[in-house]
């Protein structure tokens, strides 16, 4: 799992995902207004997933190190 997570959170990983789409799309003669569209959609898709397993593995981390698992602002174990 934690080989998934690396290649998941790579930013190479997206850029050859966005890079091989882009050259299907363009294979196909996608015109060129969708083609940026499906590469801004997956760009954005790479980013969150790198953002949300990288703060995952430094709250991981923070646990490790202080034995104590951080909570988010408000996360008070009640529901609203």
């Amino acid at each position: 799992m934690s080989n998934l997570k690396r290649k998941l959170s790579s930013r190479k990983f997206w850029c050859a995902v966005a890079a091989y789409i882009t050259s299907l799309l363009t294979a196909f003669n996608f015109p060129e207004g969708e083609v940026a569209r499906v590469v801004l959609i997956i760009s954005g898709i790479g980013a969150l997933v790198a953002y949300i397993f990288g703060e995952s593995i430094v709250d991981a981390a923070n646990k490790k190190e202080t034995g104590v698992e951080t909570a988010e602002p408000g996360d008070d174990g009640y529901v609203d």
